[in-house]
């Protein structure tokens, strides 16, 4: 019999064709990844992926095998639930899908309060591209998602606000802009800017915001790009110029070491937002992590808030 386990694993590294990044995902070692797909590969005596150098593609037989085996994870994964709400007790595995700034800087706050709560929960953060959720979500594959900037929302998915995230535009703090602490908006043409990449959500936000003061994000000096918030965070502190950062990055990853500094007649916010598939079977431990994180009480609205 198939271990849905191993099914899983070949299911992300299908998707990835990383292993790499699969081990990330699942939160493993590559090696472990590599061990999981060749037993499966022995045990149905068949190779599922083409190996040139580092680059990797999904034989005829993979392929086959991907559509099955996403059917056989979900019924796995809808058996476990139905147990687990026979038993009346929270336990069981949560697998939540979810955008870089929720996956990293909201999820692990609640999980660990959540798995406080009830120690017999195990959980799996998927953080992926919020395009990436809501397939997963969509294919039962993950219970809910979290994500920023959503534009189009299918019927079957439930879509609810979490919190409102500012963006901060941010200096070195001995910035001239940090003595002012607040600038006109044609200031802002005088700086060296580091964005993120076009496709965030901090990027939109903030060419959103822009634009409705009448300036283009494309006509900034633009001297970095960067794709990952920490390392715009660091570069700003060390004087390569000045970006826009989500406020949940500055108070956790370096309160202090830049200064906030704002812009007047814009003000910058994403929405998180939290979903769930309205036409799946909402087993107890979904059910529990929904109202608890709907609960005003739960740690991150407290921290945000």
């Amino acid at each position: 019999m198939l271990d849905p386990n191993q099914l899983y694993t070949f299911i992300i590294a299908a998707e990835t064709m990383n292993f790499s990044r699969a081990a990330e995902r699942l939160h493993l070692s590559q090696p472990s990844i590599t061990q999981q797909i060749r037993s499966l590969e022995a045990q149905l005596g068949a190779q599922l992926f083409a190996r040139n150098g580092n680059r990797l593609s999904l034989t005829e037989a993979g392929q086959t095998l991907l559509p099955v085996a996403r059917q056989m994870v979900s019924v796995s994964m809808r058996a476990e639930e139905m147990m687990e709400i026979l038993k009346g007790d929270v336990q069981g595995h949560l697998v939540i899908g979810c955008s870089t700034t929720p996956g990293k800087y909201l999820l692990p706050i609640l999980l660990a309060e959540f798995m406080r709560k009830h120690p017999r929960v195990q959980a799996t953060c998927q953080v992926t591209s919020r395009d990436v959720a809501f397939e997963l979500l969509e294919q039962a594959q993950v219970h809910m998602a979290f994500s920023s900037h959503i534009e189009v929302v299918k019927e079957n998915i439930e879509v609810q606000p979490f919190i409102s995230d500012p963006i901060r535009l941010i200096t070195p703090t001995d910035h001239p802009w940090a003595k002012k602490g607040e600038i006109d908006p044609d200031e802002l043409m005088q700086a060296h800017f580091i964005l993120r990449e076009g496709s965030s959500g901090t990027y939109q936000v903030a060419r959103a915001g822009l634009a409705q003061i009448g300036i283009n994000i494309e006509d900034l000096n633009i001297s970095l790009v960067l794709g990952n918030s920490e390392a715009i965070a660091i570069a700003v502190q060390e004087g390569i110029g000045v970006g826009f950062l989500s406020d949940m990055v500055i108070k956790q990853f370096m309160p202090g070491r830049v200064a906030i500094v704002g812009v007047r007649g814009m003000e910058l916010k994403q929405e998180i937002y939290v979903c769930r598939h309205r036409m799946t079977p909402q087993p107890r431990i979904q059910v529990a992590f929904w109202d608890f994180i709907n609960d005003p009480n739960n740690p991150v609205t407290q921290i945000y808030q």
